[in-house]
């Protein structure tokens, strides 16, 4: 048989128990109703509208964000964007995108406003039409197939509907219902999570409808989602059109309605969840229930920019430290950096004066030049005009002058003339001397031409006796030696000298490195005997121990050794060198004061040797050729924190003295020891036996005058304390301790006898190899004699061999000078015995005179005709002369006339050459000077060019002469003499570094606006989330607090506030037993009535607050008693059948006698089961309703 459940065709319950009696009643009261409903839908209207306009004033909601989707689907597809508008708060940029999360609720996730105040907003639902429905309200259910139910359909009030009837029912199903129908998923129900276990047993298909309130002025929603038994997929039906569920969910966010939320849909098996929810699930639940609408919004902005905040503070922590380093590390270097700076900027002004120089002395080569060329063209025209005033008298001088030349011309050339004839008279006479001298030979010759004869003769007898005298000595040579064979001699004594000079070298080479070897072996004697003594040296002990585990660090000491005089004071090694601890007995204390950092640390007494020393050593290779990592240390003197107890005092408790006592160092080291290390504080016992720990806590941690103090450390036997005081609380001190672990740096190190044993062995080899080689010495030595006597002795014989070959080679160029000789001789004697005889010579010497007179007597008669010839010349030239001195008397007379016109012009002329010379000289200056200027203007670069000429067009480079300048550039490059020069490779790491700071200031600037502006994003947001937040929960909590009140008991709402927004909280606190305190609300606290109770009660208190179209409880009121159950009932009615109230669903078994109803409030009966009449009306629950009134009406009456 088919189920069916019965519903009430009724609006009005009340009229339904009242009977047929009351039905004219109740429709008079209906109409007034919906008069009544009517008005205020009439001005609720007008208050939206109200609160429409000002919000739209409202400059804070013009930035909200769009907000984020998940998904929520039940079948799995992903929420879209979708733009809405927002109907309590719209924004005059119009519509803002919203989109719907995974409970089904429509929310924004950032707002970003201004701070102004907000205008106070009352939550309340949508406007209601005149059917008393706020949009989004159920009007109409209808299932098919759907769990317990074949059909069903019923149409819900518009307050409080009742919804009760036996277990099993099908009265939890109906919750079931508007849950899936509406989209949301089965999670919320805390029931089965597949779509096909809702489809009724036994069926393959089945539906949900349902009927929402539209808008005003817009039809309703109906929603229809189509179930398969066999598939997990479903169907949406919108208004009858096909839809997807991201359509169903966008429309249920327009109508706000949160099925998801515990806080307006309570399930049957989700009541227990409600109490276990968090405190700060319990505030997002309540926000997006009640309260105004942005309260999730700007909680989630909140949330968002708070955790932004805070990743942004720890990023900037982090960026401001790393920025203090690098300032500090820049900061060392910045006096470098500034002499680097002063020394550039210094030579870039010395380039700058450099290409002003030539410039500025181009100009003044220019304006001279102009100058010398304004009076050169002056002169020049002075001289032009004494020319045109001269012009007749220079006319005629010059005629006078032309005159003069062409006569002295012509008389030159007279002159010239004769001077030519007086020649060739000349050239006769001496032709005539030389053949009268010819002649006078010719004579001679003839006078003595017996006297040759004779002479002749006497020649060639001369000559015949030396030829005689020559060819007997080559006719009886002397005896002499075999040439070749004293060449062969030679050869030989050549080859034994090599072989004794090659034996020689061999010995020498022998020597020489016999010599060294004997030097290497005194020099690593020397070596090992430094080693042995070094090896006494304490000192050079720990020096090669600290090398073998930190050679950086030794090589630094070495350095620093050498290189003392390069730092202003004394620069201490590191600790482990130059301290010592002369008692043994506290070595391993005074040491365990020490971390190995100080131990190895160089320690500068001033500034300046800090920061070179870390320049040369750290920062550039300049001093070992490589950098190395090593500790510096320097502190300016400041006030110094004394010990924390005196000398009696610390004898009192034990201790034998401070750590500084039994220390041996520099005392310029001192600071550091005290500064760094607090050893002046540091206190010992070796006997610890003798110190009351408790004590010495309570005496070190002492502060001292001005606060300064409160903690220290001390030794005690073989333990180091370190004393503190917290920095809470009550600031009680607090004792950490670390085991004194054996000396290993101020102990002096044992001799090691295997180095010792080795440094020996080497030396003894060295000595036995030194004695070998001295008697090798020695044998060479022997050697070397030997082969010089050798030598000697070849050299003797070659020497002799020598001479014998130097007579032999005489003797023969001799013999041979003797044939040359004699071939001579010979033909000397032929050539005077072929001369002609006396009487021929005669004949020809007198044919000779005759013809010497003949051409003398030509000579004569050519003389006399050149002679007459001159004459005439001469006589020509005289008359010309005499033409020439009259023309030159009158140029003199002429000259005599205009001499002071001729001397001004003349002065004229002479100052014009001279101002033409310098003209000259000014222009070659200026040239020359101008290619100067413009050479060095090619040779600077970009940057002093621009200057150039920026100094050019604004007059600045003309201001100065070049003296000045000249002045300027030589101060500048005296104070850059002496300015040191500064590693570029320092200012280059300066200047990374300074950019690298700049750029993380930048962001640090950023990050901070940054901040700023979230931090203003979180106040704005705060400002109204806040307020807002506390009226709600105020709001809620009065409710709440009264309702327990009421039923004896004591409740309340608070507010848990947190610095991390995500962790702010509602706190429910109930107390139901005089006897207890107020208490968290928990899940495992209070008993499963005490929990439905407060539950209901809370979310009764959320009522009149609440924002969504509906809400519904099922079956809140298991496990209470009927005192509550009953104060419960009649609070809901009271507060969910208000004029303002929501639609409301109360889903319960049961209901108890005499309970408080509403007019407003629906009373809907479940009546279904297995045996339900077929016929229709049949079971009808407003007939059966009717018919008891009748009878006990009627009961009535007979009894009357």
């Amino acid at each position: 048989m088919a189920r069916r459940v019965m519903s009430a065709a009724s609006d009005d319950s009340q009229k339904e128990n009242s009977g047929v009696r009351k039905r004219v009643k109740l429709e008079r009261l209906r109409q007034k109703r919906a008069a009544k409903l009517t008005g205020i839908a009439a001005r609720q209207r007008a208050v939206s509208v109200e609160d429409d306009e000002d919000a739209e004033g409202e400059d804070e909601l013009d930035d909200l964000d769009d907000t984020q989707g998940q998904d929520e689907d039940a079948a799995g597809e992903e929420a879209r964007e979708q733009e809405e508008e927002d109907e309590e708060g719209a924004s005059p940029r119009g519509r803002k995108r919203v989109r719907t999360n995974a409970e089904g609720d429509s929310r924004p996730t950032e707002v970003d406003v201004k701070p102004k105040a907000e205008k106070k907003e009352k939550s309340r639902t949508l406007p209601r039409d005149v059917d008393g429905f706020t949009p989004g309200a159920i009007v109409r259910v209808q299932l098919k197939n759907f769990v317990t139910y074949d059909y069903v359909e019923f149409c819900p009030g518009p307050y409080l509907n009742m919804i009760f009837g036996p277990n099993g029912t099908g009265k939890s199903t109906i919750a079931c219902a508007i849950c899936l129908g509406l989209n949301f998923p089965p999670s919320v129900l805390g029931r089965a999570s597949e779509l096909n276990s809702f489809v009724k047993i036994g069926t393959e298909s089945g539906h949900i409808e349902i009927e929402l309130k539209g808008l005003m002025g817009k039809s309703n929603l109906v929603v229809r989602r189509m179930l398969s038994a066999k598939s997990k997929s479903s169907t949406f039906t919108l208004n009858g059109q096909s839809a997807s569920g991201k359509e169903i969910n966008a429309r249920m966010a327009e109508l706000n309605v949160q099925v998801s939320n515990l806080c307006t849909f309570l399930p049957q098996d989700k009541v227990s969840e409600f109490a276990s929810m968090s405190p700060q699930q319990l505030l997002r639940e309540t926000q997006r229930a009640a309260g105004n609408a942005h309260l999730t919004s700007w909680h989630d902005s909140l949330i968002s920019s708070g955790k932004e905040l805070k990743q942004m503070q720890d990023v900037l922590d982090a960026d401001r430290d790393q920025l203090k380093t690098m300032q500090e590390r820049n900061a060392n270097l910045e006096r470098d950096v500034r002499r680097y700076e002063e020394r550039r900027r210094i030579e870039r002004e010395i380039d700058l004066l450099e290409l002003i120089l030539p410039f500025k002395q181009y100009m003044e080569a220019k304006d001279l030049y102009h100058l010398t060329k304004a009076a050169q063209r002056r002169l020049h025209d002075k001289v032009k005009a004494l020319q045109a005033k001269n012009a007749p008298m220079l006319k005629l001088k010059a005629d006078l002058t032309r005159e003069m030349q062409e006569k002295d011309e012509v008389r030159e050339d007279r002159k010239k003339g004769t001077k030519k004839k007086l020649q060739g008279l000349h050239k006769k006479y001496n032709d005539n001397e030389k053949l009268e001298t010819d002649a006078e030979d010719l004579k001679t010759k003839l006078e003595t031409l017996k006297e040759s004869e004779k002479q002749r003769k006497r020649n060639i007898e001369r000559a015949e006796k030396a030829i005689a005298h020559m060819q007997k000595q080559l006719d009886n040579p002397p005896e002499m030696g075999d040439l070749d064979d004293l060449n062969n001699q030679l050869r030989n004594l050549s080859t034994q000298n090599n072989a004794i000079r090659n034996e020689q070298s061999d010995l020498q080479e022998k020597q020489r490195l016999n010599v060294q070897e004997e030097s290497r072996q005194k020099t690593t004697i020397q070596q090992q005997q430094q080693r042995l003594k070094e090896l006494d040296d304490v000192s050079h002990r720990k020096l090669e121990d600290l090398a073998r585990w930190d050679r950086d660090c030794a090589d630094v000491v070495r350095w620093l050794r050498n290189n003392k005089q390069r730092f202003r004071m004394e620069l201490f090694e590191p600790p482990m060198l130059c301290c010592t601890v002369p008692d043994k007995k506290y070595v391993h204390a005074v040491e365990a004061c020490f971390n190995q950092t100080q131990m190895k640390t160089f320690v500068a007494q001033c500034e300046e040797d800090y920061q070179l020393l870390n320049r040369l050593v750290v920062d550039t290779p300049e001093a070992l050729g490589r950098k190395v990592r090593i500790n510096t240390w320097y502190r300016a003197k400041t006030q110094l924190v004394g010990p924390p107890m005196s000398e009696q005092e610390m004898h009192v408790l034990g201790f034998d003295g401070y750590a500084l006592q039994y220390l041996v160092y520099p005392e310029g080291l001192k600071w550091f020891l005290q500064n760094s290390l607090q050893l002046h504080r540091t206190a010992i016992s070796l006997d610890a036996g003798r110190v009351d720990p408790n004590r010495a806590m309570e005496m070190v941690s002492r502060y001292g005058p001005g606060g300064s103090g409160g903690g220290a450390s001390y030794v005690c036997g073989d333990v180091f304390n370190t004393v503190q005081r917290s920095r809470y609380g009550k600031r009680l001190p607090q004792n950490m301790t670390r085991e004194v672990r054996p000396a290993r740096n101020l102990v002096h190190s044992a001799i090691d006898p295997e180095i010792k044993q080795r440094i020996d062995t080497i030396l003894r080899e060295a000595n036995q190899k030194l004695t070998l080689c001295q008697e090798e010495a020695k044998t060479l030595t022997d050697d070397d004699a030997r082969i010089r006597e050798e030598h000697r002795q070849h050299k003797r014989q070659h020497d002799d061999i020598i001479s014998r070959r130097n007579a032999v080679v005489d003797l023969q160029k001799k013999f041979e000078s003797f044939r040359y000789n004699i071939e001579k001789e010979q033909t000397k004697v032929n050539d005077l015995r072929s001369m002609p005889s006396v009487e021929d010579e005669r004949i020809r010497l007198r044919s000779q005179l005759v013809v010497l007179t003949k051409k003398r007597a030509d000579i004569v008669k050519d003389f006399s005709k050149i002679i007459r010839s001159v004459i005439t010349t001469q006589q020509e030239a005289t008359r010309i002369g005499l033409e020439y001195l009259q023309v030159a008397a009158n140029k003199t007379a002429l000259e005599a006339m205009c001499q002071d016109q001729e001397e001004e012009y003349q002065k004229a002329v002479a100052e014009f050459n001279d101002a033409h010379r310098r003209y000259e000289v000014a222009k070659e200056d200026s040239k020359l000077k101008l290619r100067v200027s413009m050479a060095k203007l090619d040779e600077v670069d970009d940057e002093i060019r621009a200057k150039f000429k920026d100094m050019e067009d604004s007059g600045e480079a003309n201001a100065r002469s070049a003296e000045d300048v000249q002045a300027d550039l030589d101060a500048k490059k005296a104070q850059l003499d002496m300015n040191l020069h500064t590693n570029a490779g320092v200012v280059e790491q300066f200047r990374k570094r300074e950019q690298e700071i700049k750029v993380l200031t930048e962001t640090i600037e950023d990050k901070e606006k940054k901040m700023e502006r979230v931090d203003r994003t979180i106040k704005t947001a705060r400002d109204h989330w806040q307020p807002a937040l506390d009226e709600l929960v105020a709001s809620i909590g009065t409710r709440f607090s009264a309702a327990f009140d009421r039923l004896g008991c004591a409740g309340e709402v608070r507010i848990s506030e947190h610095e991390d927004y995500d962790k702010w909280a509602i706190e429910i606190f109930v107390k139901f037993r005089d006897s207890e305190k107020l208490q968290l609300l928990t899940g495992e606290r209070q008993s499963g009535g005490e929990r439905s109770l407060t539950t209901i009660l809370y979310l009764m208190s959320l009522t009149e607050e609440a924002r969504a179209p509906f809400s519904l409880v099922d079956e809140i009121n298991q496990g209470m008693d009927q005192r509550a159950e009953r104060a419960v009932h009649n609070s809901l009615v009271e507060v969910t059948c208000k004029a303002e109230s929501g639609q409301y669903f109360l889903i319960t078994p049961k209901l108890l006698p005499d309970l408080n109803y509403a007019e407003r409030m629906k009373v809907l009966c479940v009546n279904n089961g297995e045996w339900l009449p077929e016929e229709s009306g049949i079971g009808n629950m407003m007939n059966m309703i009717e018919g008891y009134v009748k009878l006990h009406s009627g009961r009535a009456v007979s009894s009357a």
